[in-house]
């Protein structure tokens, strides 16, 4: 369980940055799985979701960059969480998977060339005694634009993303699992990324600007 504790290069959980943010959302007469829940909303909502924006290098993925930055990508925004939650004493893992995102945007299939979004991120904490998934991503002003519930956690269930939208139309379709790490596994995702979208690697340089 210590591996889930600790401070990474990536997940940098003591970074001043990452100190205020939490001191800001939490208080420190709620339980664990409270402190978890208002982390939660408060990555969801006060990140802004912001795909076109990919940078491979630990430095760029920092926890503390992305409070910085104020908007990230699923990834990023799970790292953020796990840097919250670690801070706290609350033990988390990075988890990622391949979806298929009925809903998304014609500019954002035309730039992958694909309808699958490679190494979705989410996180996972430890709370009252078993590991429940969270998914921080979606802003509820973006889900509200999209015609999609928000995505909500109650720390005791899995909040990973919805089958369908509020329509009753296919909205997240989870493909493949990569399963879960006590840090972000770069190597894996870069290679992932440049096997499915070869496309976006034709020009040097470890950021990926995708508008």
């Amino acid at each position: 369980m210590r591996n889930y504790l600790q401070a990474t290069n990536i997940i940098d959980r003591d970074h001043p940055e990452v100190v205020a943010f939490v001191e800001k959302t939490v208080d420190k007469q709620m339980s664990a799985t409270e402190q978890a829940i208002a982390l939660y909303y408060a990555v969801r909502d006060q990140i802004l979701y912001h795909p076109y924006r990919i940078v491979l290098t630990e430095e760029g993925m920092r926890a503390s960059e992305t409070l910085g930055r104020g908007s990230g990508y699923c990834g990023e925004k799970a790292i953020v969480m796990a840097a919250a939650c670690r801070y706290l004493g609350i033990p988390s893992r990075l988890g990622f998977a391949n979806v298929r995102n009925h809903l998304s945007t014609e500019k954002f299939r035309q730039l992958l060339r694909s309808d699958v979004f490679v190494f979705h991120g989410y996180v996972s904490l430890f709370l009252e005694g078993k590991w429940v998934k969270a998914t921080p991503v979606f802003n509820a002003s973006l889900c509200e634009r999209f015609g999609v519930a928000p995505l909500d956690f109650d720390g005791q269930t899995d909040a990973i993303f919805q089958e369908f939208d509020m329509e009753g139309n296919h909205y997240m379709e989870y493909l493949h699992d990569y399963g879960e790490f006590d840090d972000m596994p770069l190597q894996l995702f870069a290679g992932e990324l440049k096997r499915h979208y070869p496309h976006l690697f034709e020009k040097e340089g470890e950021e990926r600007p995708l508008d």
